[in-house]
């Protein structure tokens, strides 16, 4: 059986985003900024999904810029919000746990000359991975130029209190960012609520194709292009829009809206049942993160005792696909940054397992998970040296 549990690093495309993006690959291939009738059809499909992406976030439709994908939206929201501001003001707030496209961004600020604050998260067991609102007001000064706080972070699943970061970014008056990424599809999100002047989001982690994302400017807010050429995408992102990845993230948009209230509850008991099974059978395990203030799919344990990368390897070749961490940092060697900045030791996040779920995942796979998943770490445990002189200490007493 294959059991697919890291729906935080990709997600399939939905069949009906897939037949929505099928037509403008082939006959309807028009160029959306032809005047001619098959522009005219590919213009007005990239508009209608710029209604449905911004009805996803509570924005207007000529809020939504057309990117690449998150990242790419990460990039233009800092080094465009930099480009476009009163040069006195080089200071930039993130937090301690963003996503590397905001995390790699800000070091490339201080590379050049730009100050940046990197606030904490909370450490406490149970309750890890979350900013303080106030270390966010007390970090800004008078030349801080952007906040950029993520929604929902990749690895523990933890939900940043936004609403009251965007309302201090409001009485300060500083430009505020928030990478959406792993938030849209999975919570409710209304820009205006959340009180940000700029979301990133990206298709391929609601069901819908890899290569688009979309990045919500606040009207009235000045944003310098990244990039030089035409005036697509209202002179903010030049280029030849990509048509049918457009259409595929508008109708992902559509159906994550319409579906939202049914998988996150349905999702949300299949996680809490394959979290509750794991505690209750395997000795020593721990939760990371805060298991109240959390998207509804993820869950992220410490396995003390049985590495991660061996958890990872021996899982899949028992056909149970999870992560360790962010996709993005497959290969690096050093512990997630996250887990670290959330207070666990080195050795508990090293031996960390994200386990994410998603539309498609059935009850049968998390039985399936409940039953292989202690038996693999029994026997990884088994295997350590370190837990083989712990328990020879043990028997020698």
């Amino acid at each position: 059986m294959r059991v697919y549990l890291d729906y935080n690093a990709t997600t399939p495309v939905d069949p009906a985003v897939a037949a929505a993006m099928l037509p403008y690959f082939t006959e309807k291939f028009g160029n959306a900024g032809s005047v001619h009738t098959p522009g005219q059809q590919a213009r007005a499909a990239v508009d209608a999904a710029r209604e449905s992406v911004a009805a996803l976030i509570g924005a207007k439709a000529k809020e939504i810029v057309f990117t690449s994908g998150g990242t790419e939206a990460d990039n233009l929201a800092i080094f465009g919000t930099i480009a476009s501001s009163d040069k006195t003001r080089k200071h930039v707030i993130t937090s301690a746990i963003d996503h590397h496209a905001v995390l790699h961004s800000c070091e490339e600020l201080q590379r050049r000359g730009i100050d940046v604050t990197f606030v904490p998260v909370s450490r406490e067991p149970g309750a890890q991975g979350i900013v303080d609102p106030d270390d966010v007001r007390r970090a800004i000064r008078p030349e801080t130029v952007l906040i950029t706080i993520m929604h929902a972070n990749n690895e523990l699943g933890t939900i940043q209190p936004i609403e009251e970061i965007g309302r201090i970014a409001a009485e300060t008056g500083v430009r505020f960012h928030c990478d959406g990424v792993q938030s849209a599809g999975k919570v409710p999100l209304d820009v205006n609520r959340l009180g940000v002047d700029l979301l990133s989001i990206s298709a391929h982690k609601f069901c819908g194709p890899k290569g688009v994302g979309a990045l919500y400017v606040r009207e009235g807010i000045a944003l310098t292009s990244l990039q030089r050429g035409g005036h697509a995408e209202r002179d903010r992102r030049p280029g030849t829009e990509n048509v049918p990845g457009i259409v595929g993230i508008g109708k992902a948009a559509e159906l994550a809206r319409k579906l939202l209230p049914a998988d996150s509850e349905r999702i949300r008991s299949l996680r809490d049942r394959l979290e509750s099974a794991l505690l209750e059978r395997v000795p020593r395990v721990k939760i990371n993160g805060d298991a109240r203030h959390r998207v509804p799919n993820t869950v992220n344990m410490a396995f003390p005792g049985a590495g991660g990368e061996a958890l990872l390897i021996s899982l899949d070749l028992q056909g149970i696909a999870c992560s360790t961490g962010a996709a993005c940092s497959s290969g690096s060697t050093e512990p997630s940054h996250v887990l670290l900045a959330a207070g666990l030791s080195h050795d508990d996040a090293r031996s960390s397992l994200r386990l994410s779920l998603g539309r498609p995942t059935m009850a049968e796979e998390i039985d399936y998970a409940i039953e292989v998943v202690p038996s693999v770490v029994e026997r990884i445990r088994a295997l350590s040296p370190r837990e083989q002189q712990a328990a020879g200490a043990l028997s020698a007493r």
